[in-house]
């Protein structure tokens, strides 16, 4: 299981509870973020696809493996089952279906925001406690149980000394990123991808409308374009959860084990 943006593995503990049936999960933390070590030379997007394999080297070397991701993680999953096409055996990506495409005219702003970025790194302001981590965790996502946020805090923080937090996960990842997203390369990859595909979406997240560019975007243009991506694979199914955001792992546990489960259990 492969977590997000900004987040750990231990996002996953709530979904893995609710799983019905005996599984060996690894949900490890990506590199720079949680207590995985950080990167000095910084970190670009296809490290994650070299970690993935190494992972899979490791623990399944001589089996197609399950895996799971959530929204960066998703997007790793699925660009790698069109890479490795043997070493998945099902890919299944929460709310992950890649990012807004983009035009070679934007490369030069993005290389210099990067730039500038580069001269005044990105840092994160410390919480006063673990406790308050808990409560920007409840923030930014309404449907977070209390118990729940407490649990997360201490996966993404650490307590100092003097009885305040700091975020675990390297700042670095907050740089701009300078390369293009080039939507017919992400295309041609998923069209090699060999294993059933199983995309999760959640009714109340951000991500479907997010990938037309365009915030301003009608339903049927938030349609098309997730068919448009749907098409490229050759087995994919898509099933959406009610009530729930992004995190659609931490709102529906329940819902989101059995919808894999289901898929993965013939």
């Amino acid at each position: 299981m492969l977590h997000g943006w900004m987040d750990v593995g231990a996002s996953f503990q709530f979904l893995v509870d609710a799983l019905t049936r005996d599984w060996f999960v690894i949900a490890p933390d990506w590199r720079g973020f949680g207590r995985s070590e950080w990167c000095p030379d910084g970190y670009w997007f296809v490290d994650y696809l070299a970690d993935l394999e190494a992972l899979l080297d490791h623990f399944s070397p001589d089996e197609a493996a399950r895996v799971v991701g959530h929204s960066l993680g998703g997007n790793v999953v699925c660009l790698f089952a069109g890479l490795r096409p043997a070493r998945i055996s099902h890919a299944i990506s929460l709310d992950g279906f890649g990012i807004p495409g983009e035009g070679p005219e934007v490369a030069p702003d993005k290389i210099a925001k990067w730039l500038d970025a580069l001269r005044d790194p990105p840092s994160f302001a410390p919480y006063t406690s673990i406790a308050t981590v808990a409560d920007r965790l409840q923030k930014n996502n309404a449907r977070l149980g209390r118990d729940k946020a407490e649990f997360l805090a201490v996966h993404w923080a650490e307590p100092l000394p003097d009885g305040s937090a700091r975020l675990m996960s390297d700042p670095r990842h907050k740089l701009p990123f300078p390369l293009v997203y080039r939507m017919e390369e992400a295309l041609a990859i998923w069209r090699r991808v060999t294993s059933p595909v199983l995309w999760v979406g959640a009714r109340e997240s951000f991500i479907p409308r997010w990938l037309t560019g365009d915030p301003n975007a009608s339903d049927a243009d938030v349609e098309a374009e997730l068919k448009r991506r749907m098409a490229a694979f050759s087995d994919l199914r898509m099933l959406t959860i009610a009530d729930a955001g992004h995190m659609l792992h931490h709102d529906q546990p329940t819902a989101v084990a059995a919808a894999i489960e289901a898929f993965l259990v013939v």
